[in-house]
């Protein structure tokens, strides 16, 4: 079967952007993915699940917010039924779904694991430079330290263990885990997070012959020496070592779900709300998510 590109969106919106930047495009929609045809310059497949509500660039409106997650929906859903597809993913504005009234939304990884119904998933960005992977995705800081817990550490370690070695064929991953607090708590000085849960979670995993640090200071974590001795960094914190990473890799990097049974990737950026229907955006993340998608379906 070749490998395409299918868009899930509304015709209405697809035409509207084409008009306002003035782009020849034809539009060719699918019933269902056994019809999709291989890619054509200046063509876009795509399938419609619903109307968007409102299809003004560049500005929020809560009543999109059952659209998006409707266009979502379906993503995951054909990705269930047929383990060659790949499911890409734009960057959301979670505020604006939270509007919409899904007050319990998170994120598309936390919406994943739950349409999933996946016991543990990791969300983990990937470039050529550094992999970082998150125990804590998008809650409060103030919220950090409560959800790092021993059992959950251990089965998110496993599972970048296991998808480093499944998704990127590192035979023997190497694991650095920062530490939560300063200093990675200096002996309990500075928080004990390090050695009542962090450390014994990683030593449950050396025992599984998983090679993961004990917990260190994530001021000192990104020597190029470190860098170039680990496959994947695990951080506490969104954005404990994010930050990193986009310095390193802004626009070149890949949102990858660890723990589920689809493949979904996606970008390492956020909406753009300001260039939206203006100008042309780099494109380097997405073709980097969507290359990365179609090697894991290999």
């Amino acid at each position: 079967m070749h490998s395409c590109v299918i868009c899930i969106v509304d015709l209405g919106l697809l035409k509207s952007r084409a008009k306002i930047l003035k782009l020849n495009i034809q539009f060719v929609e699918i019933r269902n993915l056994k019809s999709a045809q291989k890619n054509k310059p200046g063509t876009i497949q795509f399938i419609q699940s619903t109307n968007c509500k409102d299809l003004s660039p560049g500005s929020l409106n809560p009543k999109n917010a059952k659209y998006i997650l409707d266009n979502l929906n379906l993503g995951i859903a054909e990705c269930l039924k047929n383990k060659k597809v790949g499911l890409v993913t734009g960057p959301i504005q979670k505020s604006n779904i939270i509007n919409g009234g899904f007050k319990t939304f998170q994120g598309h990884t936390e919406w994943i694991q739950k349409k999933t119904k996946s016991k543990n998933v990791v969300m983990l960005l990937s470039s050529k430079n550094i992999k970082v992977a998150l125990a804590t995705t998008h809650i409060p800081l103030t919220e950090v330290a409560k959800n790092i817990r021993k059992a959950k550490l251990v089965e998110i370690i496993q599972t970048l263990h296991t998808g480093l070695k499944t998704k990127f064929k590192i035979k023997h991953p190497s694991i650095t885990v920062l530490g939560l607090n300063p200093h990675a708590g200096e002996n309990g000085k500075i928080g004990e997070e390090e050695i009542k849960k962090i450390n014994p979670a990683v030593e449950i995993c050396r025992g599984m012959g998983i090679n993961a640090s004990y917990a260190i200071s994530a001021d000192t974590a990104f020597t190029s020496k470190k860098l170039n001795q680990t496959d994947a960094y695990l951080a506490m914190y969104h954005d404990q070592a994010l930050p990193v990473l986009k310095a390193l890799s802004f626009g070149k990097a890949v949102n990858i779900t660890l723990g589920t049974g689809i493949v979904r990737t996606s970008v390492d950026h956020g909406t753009a709300l300001d260039i939206a229907g203006k100008i042309k955006p780099n494109l380097g993340s997405i073709k980097e998510a969507i290359k990365a998608a179609e090697v894991q379906l290999k």
